[in-house]
């Protein structure tokens, strides 16, 4: 006789699945994955700097741009390219000493004057452009010859440079273009190698780029700091560029043409040693030195006023909070504090906040990044939490299964 039980048997069947299910849950309750915490992005409760935007002429072309950037900070006039009369000259010099280096305090090599460098300087002077002069079978150094071009303003140099470092004008000028599409300066043409020909143009920020190129090479700048009192012959060369060094201003190339008007590039400095802030500028097609002088006078006052150390990203300023379901909160705050010297003109950029799946986490635990660009400058720092979140305990588990099953089952699929 059978002594299965069907009652029975379902019973301990059913306790079995009971006794199971408990102990699969009681587990999963207490010691599985939390559900994540509500992120919430805030504004940081600094408010952020006021723009000082430069004070930049309406007229003609003009713009700055920091030093080492790549983008200006402002510009102003006409976006189109401009005549750029002796701003030309910088492009020689820049393109010369590509092909033809030298290093700081050294003369290089000797350059024989010859015929057709003769005849530019008694042509030129005829038409009563700038020139130093020369003279057929005499040597100048190609230090000299630089000098008497970027200080002198020397039209006639400018060719001599051309021709003697590329063969002929119209080499340099093709190799002029190649270096100035590898600098990234499409906004400048050169039709010749002094400025004189009205199609030698540029834009206002171009010309911005190609003043702090010449700002930072060691060769130039040593040229525009200790300006030549005599050159081959005893021949002296007054320093046309500079022009109101009094207000921080380091002039670099400073002409006038009838087509072009005044022409000025320069860097300008407010500020010393650590706390120096620099940057170069061109302004094109200026109607008269009084014009010039107001607006770079302008300018300098808007520099001195918008310059400061900008606090970036303040320590312990909050981008997200975190609220979790159990009802605990923390705030993702700066772990690292930036500040950057800058100029500040236009609103502060808005930050990318990106931001990581938090459950609990102790104070000071990264849960995030926070970057920004302020002008050619990325700065960023980690995301840490203000406050600890802490598991809600045993309880609170048990009676929440759905959102506890749930993060389990997001755990597991992952």
């Amino acid at each position: 006789m059978s002594n299965f039980r069907p009652g029975r048997f379902l019973g301990i069947l059913g306790g079995a699945v009971v006794i199971l299910a408990i102990g699969l849950y009681g587990p999963a309750m207490l010691i599985g994955p939390l559900p994540a915490a509500q992120a919430t992005l805030v504004s940081p409760a600094s408010a952020a700097p006021n723009p000082s935007p430069p004070q930049l002429p309406a007229d003609g072309a003009s713009a700055i741009i920091a030093t080492g950037a790549s983008t200006p900070i402002a510009s102003a006039g006409q976006a189109e390219a401009l005549p750029m009369a002796s701003a030309t000259k910088i492009v020689t010099a820049l393109v010369v000493l590509s092909a033809k280096p030298l290093a700081i305090d050294d003369a290089g090599p000797d350059v024989t004057i010859t015929a057709a460098d003769y005849a530019d300087y008694i042509n030129y002077g005829r038409d009563g452009a700038r020139t130093v002069a020369v003279f057929a079978g005499e040597t100048w150094s190609e230090r000299e010859l630089l000098e008497a071009m970027i200080l002198g303003s020397s039209n006639n140099h400018a060719d001599t440079l051309a021709r003697w470092a590329f063969g002929s004008v119209d080499a340099y000028l093709a190799a002029a273009t190649t270096w100035l599409d590898e600098h990234d300066l499409a906004g400048i043409t050169v039709a010749d190698a002094n400025g004189l020909h009205d199609d030698s143009a540029g834009t206002g920020v171009d010309l911005a780029k190609l003043a702090g190129l010449a700002g930072s090479d060691p060769v130039i700048t040593q040229i525009l700091a200790k300006p030549a009192s005599a050159l081959t012959g005893l021949r002296g060369v007054n320093n046309t560029t500079a022009f109101l060094a009094e207000e921080g201003i380091t002039g670099i190339s400073r002409s006038y043409t009838d087509e072009a008007g005044i022409c000025f590039l320069f860097t300008g400095a407010v500020g010393s040693g650590d706390t120096a802030y620099s940057f170069a500028g061109a302004f094109i097609g200026e109607p008269d030195y009084d014009t010039l002088t107001a607006d770079l006078t302008a300018l300098m006052s808007s520099a001195r006023a918008g310059v400061s150390q900008l606090p970036i990203l303040s320590e312990g300023e909050a981008y997200v909070t975190f609220e979790t379901p159990w009802g605990q909160s923390s705030s993702g705050v700066v772990a690292t504090p930036k500040t950057e010297l800058g100029w500040l003109s236009a609103e502060f950029p808005k930050p990318d906040i990106t931001i990581d799946e938090v459950s609990t986490g102790r104070a000071g635990k990264t849960v995030g990044r926070v970057a920004m660009t302020l002008g050619d400058t990325p700065v960023s720092s980690p995301l840490v939490l203000d406050s600890s979140l802490t598991d809600p305990g045993p309880g609170w588990r048990l009676l929440h299964p759905i959102p506890v099953i749930g993060a389990f089952i997001a755990s597991r699929s992952h």
